[in-house]
């Protein structure tokens, strides 16, 4: 059973000749085999080059990642003290005497008035 390929020759044989008649001289040999090396080498480098892109990639992704859980926990501690804050505002809007005085309708304050709200 040959499967396709020719009995005659090889695979070899096939591309030791240009046009399937005629053997290759040692000059185009050897062109063939500089132009191989070249490619190979070439590939080499393209990979190499796909390699590092790819490794460049991955290290700014795991900045990146380190960048968000830094600010997600930046966004928790701040929304922390919002609450917080929001809270002592609410605890001093019951207690304090601008808000509370009968003369609300005067546009400009009292200093002394500002001063009792502020702390000590």
């Amino acid at each position: 059973m040959s499967h396709g390929v020719p009995a005659s020759g090889s695979v070899l044989q096939r591309s030791a000749s240009s046009d399937g008649n005629q053997p290759e001289s040692p000059e185009e040999d050897d062109r063939k085999i500089r132009r191989r090396e070249k490619n190979r080498v070439a590939a080499q480098r393209s990979r190499k080059k796909q390699t590092q892109k790819a490794d460049k990639l991955h290290e700014e992704y795991e900045c990146l990642e380190q960048e968000n859980t830094s600010l997600k926990r930046e966004i928790g501690k701040l929304t922390d003290e919002m609450k917080h804050l929001s809270e002592v505002l609410k605890d001093h809007e019951k207690i304090c005497p601008l808000l509370h005085c009968s003369m609300n309708f005067v546009t400009i304050p009292r200093p002394d008035a500002l001063t009792s709200c502020l702390p000590r």
